[in-house]
């Protein structure tokens, strides 16, 4: 096995292709992806191990402006990461950015005492007409003064597209190449820090972002209630799909049950493909009242809300 390895944290804005990217560098789903922001609420790795190096991703939630109790807690989650990694891959989406909140994310950056190496990957150059590209290169390397303020270090920027793979192998060479010498963490077969039932309940939230309106998805939290296994058979699931409003309710379950059956359907694909096998889902829908800025129910729904600490 290699003796090569090291931990990258990926950040950036939400809905700037984080997950997309490590799904895509490990080629295969393990993170939830969707078009909608903050379809990541936790940290998660995402374990690349090749005949070079092991990668460790480190997926993060969106940085943005929070507006609830949960919103800071994934803003927490996003700069923890960014504490004992050997390279930080911070991601600007080309076809809006550098947006404000990337300003916001340079600013943070620059406060880090002890900062590791920085790639930046321009993400989503599929998006933009060519000409367009060496523009957005200049305003991302414009963040970079901000980000470094004197030291004598150079960030390198990637233009990428994370779901057409252009630039993308070069991206990753050059984070193997980065990787110090040192044994891997983890075993080679493993993938993902997750268990199968968290990756399971981020592929029903999945599948509610996807169908539901505009104002509900980002107050949908999903809890496992049983996963068990069914020798031949397959898996059962059954989970509580958490809304904040009982108007709410009532939307995603849909006329007749409709559009459960939707959400039921699309997810239990998902996650058929991810184990390898066929599960029975069950959803069932319940009303937890304003829980995303709720302390007690955001702990009791496995957020870990701690008092911010002070930057190192």
């Amino acid at each position: 096995m290699t003796s090569h390895s090291g931990f990258v944290a990926v950040i950036g804005r939400p809905n700037v292709g984080k997950s997309t990217l490590i799904n895509a560098f490990l080629g295969q789903k393990v993170a939830a992806v969707s078009p909608r922001a903050q379809t990541t609420r936790r940290r998660q790795m995402g374990i690349l191990t090749n005949d070079a190096c092991q990668i460790v991703f480190v997926d993060t939630p969106g940085l943005h402006q929070a507006r609830h109790k949960l919103g800071e807690y994934l803003n927490q989650e996003a700069e923890e990461a960014l504490q004992g990694v050997d390279v930080i891959l911070w991601l600007i989406d080309a076809s809006v950015g550098p947006h404000e909140e990337d300003r916001r994310i340079a600013a943070l950056l620059a406060g880090l005492r002890r900062r590791p190496t920085l790639y930046i990957g321009l993400n989503k150059i599929d998006l933009i007409p060519a000409e367009q590209i060496p523009v957005k290169i200049q305003a991302c390397a414009e963040l970079i003064t901000v980000v470094e303020q004197g030291r004598d270090k150079d960030a390198e920027i990637f233009p990428i597209s994370a779901t057409n793979g252009k630039g993308r192998g070069e991206l990753l060479q050059s984070l193997i190449a980065k990787m110090p010498e040192r044994e891997p963490e983890f075993e080679e077969e493993q993938i993902t820090d997750f268990y199968e039932r968290d990756i399971a309940a981020d592929l029903i939230r999945e599948a509610c972002l996807h169908h539901l309106r505009e104002e509900i998805p980002h107050g949908v939290n999903i809890r496992i209630d049983e996963f068990t296994e069914r020798s031949e058979r397959g898996a059962y699931i059954a989970a509580t799909v958490f809304v904040e409003r009982e108007s709410h309710k009532g939307i995603v379950i849909g006329e007749g049950g409709g559009m459960l059956k939707k959400i039921g359907s699309a997810a239990r694909a998902e996650i058929e493909s991810m184990s390898g096998r066929k599960v029975f889902l069950e959803l069932r829908v319940k009303v937890e009242k304003d829980w995303r800025d709720d302390e007690n129910i955001l702990r009791r729904f496995g957020y870990k809300i701690e008092k911010k600490k002070k930057r190192k």
